[in-house]
């Protein structure tokens, strides 16, 4: 029976997210600890990738973690962004963070419409002549670099920011008494396996979002009793919910 669920994200500031319906439906606790942080990377060790920020005519962001990453280095390289530089973002909710820094201006910020990089890369086709810089975390894969290489398009990637472990507490590794754990990110699995060295899973479910989330926690030697997405639950939310469905009483 589950009754306590960790995910391993920050807490929706949503009302409406659908992980407070379903902790209402099914009457569970849900407890939002994110297992991994991102911390900014030292000015020397960014000079070390021998990137000049003003080389570039538009900058590619995937997250808002990238968007703060990247112009707090620049504050820290004491770079002037240019009035003229294009933006370009795998969601709209990305793009509007960018009013934190600059002014928001529709003919130099884009988005795609679904979340999907390769969505995003019509739109910067238009702009071939453009010179992407692409500011990344220390874990990351290299679609969206194979993506505009065959594109033929301009484009450099950089590590702006790393993930590193969020570690337990003491305290909260004696209470750990959860039904069921919610990982995102192979990290999030390396994680588990540095704050619990001798983690058991026992009864314990696991669910994972993403195929080298599954793989990482498969070669844990953890059981997976939900990987999401698949065809029919694209979303962990709507995974989870089947699995509730099916599973409690």
């Amino acid at each position: 029976m589950i009754k306590k669920i960790l995910v391993s994200q920050p807490k929706p500031t949503s009302e409406k997210s659908p992980y407070f319906d379903i902790a209402n439906k099914f009457g569970v606790e849900l407890i939002f600890r994110p297992f991994i942080k991102v911390e900014p990377i030292s000015s020397k060790d960014f000079r070390a990738q021998k990137v000049s920020i003003l080389d570039y005519t538009a900058v590619v962001f995937t997250s808002r973690h990238a968007i703060d990453h990247f112009f707090n280095m620049a504050k820290e390289l004491r770079v002037t962004i240019p009035e003229d530089m294009k933006y370009f973002c795998v969601t709209e909710t990305i793009a509007l963070y960018i009013q934190k820094y600059v002014q928001y201006r529709k003919r130099k910020v884009f988005f795609g419409e679904t979340g999907r990089v390769e969505d995003l890369v019509p739109t910067m086709v238009k702009h071939k002549t453009e010179k992407y810089l692409v500011p990344m975390s220390d874990v990351h894969n290299d679609k969206l670099s194979l993506l505009l290489d065959s594109k033929k398009l301009q484009h450099k990637e950089c590590i702006m920011y790393k993930t590193v472990s969020n570690d337990f507490t003491p305290e909260e590794v004696k209470s750990f008494d959860y039904d069921m754990l919610i990982f995102f990110s192979p990290a999030g699995i390396e994680s588990l396996c540095k704050n619990f060295p001798n983690f058991k899973q026992g009864e314990i479910a696991i669910a994972t979002f993403g195929p080298t989330t599954a793989k990482a926690a498969k070669e844990a030697g953890l059981r997976l009793d939900i990987e999401a997405p698949s065809e029919k639950y694209p979303s962990m939310t709507g995974a989870l919910q089947h699995y509730l469905l099916e599973t409690q009483d």
